[in-house]
């Protein structure tokens, strides 16, 4: 007998509480202080029609496990260590909640996602470059 089928909505909000969500001006000042690597998750058409976030490691959903393991062949420089802290920024916060805990299955138990995603953190007026 298998586990009976979730809902999107009940999958977010079982991943959600295996970590802690983050706020942007958090994620903010977490970035500036090198506390966190911030990572930007969402497709090409929205990166180039509301701009990037300074600093932010621009990695495809489908890549990102492949990018950020620190033992895989194919990691970003930046993914030096499991103990890494790590933010995962898609367009709204709900598809990188599901990429957050892609990351903690890899061992990355510091992961974590935005709270709002890009949106939020351009409407709290964080920096944005086009």
């Amino acid at each position: 007998m298998g586990e009976q089928p979730v809902g999107i909505d009940e999958l977010l909000e079982r991943v959600r509480e295996g970590y802690e969500r983050i706020e942007p001006r958090e994620a903010y000042d977490a970035a500036l202080a090198g506390d966190a690597l911030l990572v930007d998750i969402r497709y090409a058409a929205l990166r180039e029609r509301d701009g990037l976030i300074p600093g932010a490691l621009v990695v495809e959903r489908n890549e990102l496990e492949w990018r950020l393991d620190p033992r895989g062949s194919h990691r970003a420089p930046e993914a030096t260590s499991h103990d890494l802290r790590i933010v995962v920024i898609c367009n709204e916060g709900y598809a990188s909640s599901l990429a957050a805990a892609s990351l903690h299955r890899l061992g990355l138990r510091r992961a974590t996602d935005l709270v709002g995603g890009f949106q939020a953190w351009r409407a709290a007026g964080l920096p944005v470059t086009s």
